[in-house]
Parts: structure tokens; sequence; C-alpha cells
């Protein structure tokens, strides 16, 4: 039925039209009592099996919603009465912007996938703090938090606009993300080269214990599936140094070539990041990379064309513990995380593992003896 109103309205709009419109009815199905209640319970069943622990946060399962999706902490509860085991809003900035001019956001149907420009376009670190300080949950979710640089900022300044985004918002997050691999704001990927990354890195570190002394917030990197990888062995080895929690693989691509679209050209030459099913293979290869790098010494959160319960099983075969989608989301529908939990257990029964956590890393493992 989804997938038949997908084609007959949704593919007849603007998309980021028809995003705010999904994103409304979700909005409204989350604040009433009986409807969010029954809706949970047919997309949201819990698995015993599928239970995750992560940087020392317990969670229903591995499965989450990557950032992007809710950018301004307005649809946690709605998008956890969906399925999702984790929450990651963003890409926050340091001050509120609109993003990129209209039209920004492109469907490549024939490839499950899309090309945004948005340009982190949010309400500002200081209104979703607040926000998040007066959210009364409805559902227990784990709500990560994913930072960036406001455009109008010079990168020299760039450490000071992400320390400031920390320190407004450490305290609400169960786990912070520094994203410095958006191909949408000028300048940004500069910073996932070590020299620069670094400094960035210590900082925020050090913004989020001096904001929150009690409580040591998980602190991960998001980096680009078009990094060489060389570099990426080098921020692997950078996040190991400087002991982070973690690094998700990965953002969206600017590569088009090597990907074998078969969309049309008009929409494959819009600028942009492109995700989704065409990401797939090449996010698959740097999170495989960085496992065989890190091992159990970080945490790895695999994104990127997952698209079914064969994709995410392959990244925790590969090495990750979580594994997040959001491009797919859009094709598949209400019924996207469910089917993604469903076949997870199915794939953990069939298999030789006892648990999750003991598949993390294991065809990664074997390739290596």
């Amino acid at each position: 039925m989804y997938r038949l109103f997908f084609q007959l309205v949704f593919t007849r709009m603007d998309p980021e039209r028809a995003h705010h419109l999904a994103f409304r009815w979700i909005r409204l199905a989350a604040r009433v009592p009986v409807l969010r209640t029954f809706v949970a319970a047919l997309l949201a069943p819990r698995h015993e099996e599928l239970r995750t622990e992560a940087f020392g946060l317990r969670m229903h399962g591995p499965f989450g919603l990557a950032a992007g999706f809710d950018k301004n902490a307005v649809a946690i509860d709605g998008m956890s009465m969906l399925g999702f085991d984790h929450i990651e809003i963003g890409t926050v900035t340091g001050e509120p912007q609109p993003g990129n001019p209209r039209k920004r956001l492109f469907r490549l149907v024939e490839d499950r996938a899309l090309i945004n420009r948005m340009g982190f376009n949010n309400e500002g670190s200081a209104a979703v703090a607040e926000r998040l300080a007066s959210r009364t949950p409805v559902f227990r979710t784990t709500v990560g938090v994913n930072i960036g640089k406001t455009k109008t900022v010079p990168e020299g300044e760039a450490a000071g606009d992400y320390v400031k985004s920390a320190e407004r918002l450490a305290a609400h997050a169960d786990y912070l993300v520094v994203n410095v691999s958006s191909p949408n704001t000028p300048g940004l990927r500069s910073l996932q080269a070590t020299e620069a990354l670094r400094p960035l890195l210590s900082a925020v570190r050090e913004a989020a214990d001096r904001t929150v002394p009690d409580r040591r917030v998980p602190l991960l990197v998001k980096i680009a599936p078009d990094l060489a990888d060389e570099d990426v062995d080098a921020v692997a080895d950078l996040a190991v140094e400087l002991g982070l929690d973690g690094i998700i693989a990965t953002n969206t691509t600017i590569a088009r070539d090597s990907l074998g679209l078969k969309s049309r050209s008009s929409l494959v030459a819009e600028t942009g990041g492109l995700s989704g099913a065409p990401l797939k293979e090449r996010s698959l290869e740097v999170l495989s990379r960085l496992y065989a790098r890190v091992g159990d010494r970080l945490t790895l959160v695999g994104v990127g064309g997952v698209e079914n319960a064969e994709d995410a099983w392959q990244r925790i075969l590969a090495g990750a513990t979580l594994v997040q989608g959001y491009s797919a989301f859009v094709y598949e529908g209400p019924f996207y995380a469910r089917a993604i939990h469903k076949g997870l257990a199915a794939r953990l029964a069939a298999s030789p593992y006892a648990t999750l956590a003991e598949a993390v890393g294991a065809e990664t493992r074997k390739a290596a003896k």
C-alpha cells in the first residue's frame, strides 16, 4: 500500500515537500496516545535477542535512524514509534541557518537513491538544546546529536563553532557526533585531514567533559566514503589515539561516474551528496577497513545503502555494532525498521553466533586470517 501511495502521490510531489508532509503525519500520530500505542505495537515489536550495548548504552536493537531526517529534534518519539532503536538528530550547527536555496533534494527512483544539498538547514544549537531540555519522552530510546559547522564561520574558527554546539547539547545527548563529512558546506570535508581533525575533536571532547562532568558523553566522528583508503586509516588511528568512542561510516558521496546510476542525467548532474543503494558497496568497504584497523577498540556504525535486513546483517558481520538507515526509509515506508528487525532476528537464529555481539566483525576477522 505504501509503495502504491509513493508511486501515485509522493513521486508527483517535490521531494522536500513530501518529506515535510510525511514528517507532519508522524509527529501528529505520536501525539495521540491510543494511535501511537497501536502503531508502536505494530511497527516496533521488540526482539530480545537483538538487544545491543554500544559505548555503554543499552538499546532495544542495533538499527537506528541516521542524521538528516529529524534535524531539529521535533519527532524523536514519532521515529521511535516506527521502530528505530536509536535516533540521531541533526545535523545541528552553532547558529541557525536556512540551508541552501531550493530546489535541494532530488529522488533517483530507478536507483533507490537521493541527492541532497540541504546545507545543514536547522534552527541552531540553542533552540535544539532548549527543545531537548524540555522534552518529556514517551518511548525510551537513545538520542544521538550530530553537530556540524555553521556555513558562515571561517574554516579557521570551526573548532569554536563545534565547541559552542557541544557545550549547549552535550547534556541532552546520549552520544555526540562530529560531522566533518557533508559535501554541502564549503570547506567542511577538509576538516577530515588529521592535522585539522585532531584539534577539533580534542576541543569538542574537552567541551563535553567540562559541560557534563558527571557523565562521559560518547563522542564519534562521521566520515565520507570518498576518503582515500590511507586517509580512512589515518582517521581510524587518530580516533584511537584521542580515545574517541566510535566512527560512523559513511556520509553521502559526491561520486557519480563509478556507481552505474540508471537515473536521468539531468538528476545525476545535480550537485550534492548522493545516498541510498548506490553507496552500499563503498560504505561497506570503508566499514570493513575501519574494523580491520581498530577491531573492538572503537564502536563502528554502518550507514549508507542499508535497504533491508541482509544489508544490515552484512554491516554487522563487517564490524558494525550499530547500523543506520535513512534513504531506504523514503522508499520502503513505515514497515522499514520492522522488516529489518525481523530479518536480523532470523539471520542471527540461523547463524553460528549466540548473540549479535559475537557476529560483529566476524567476516572481517575471517578474511584477515
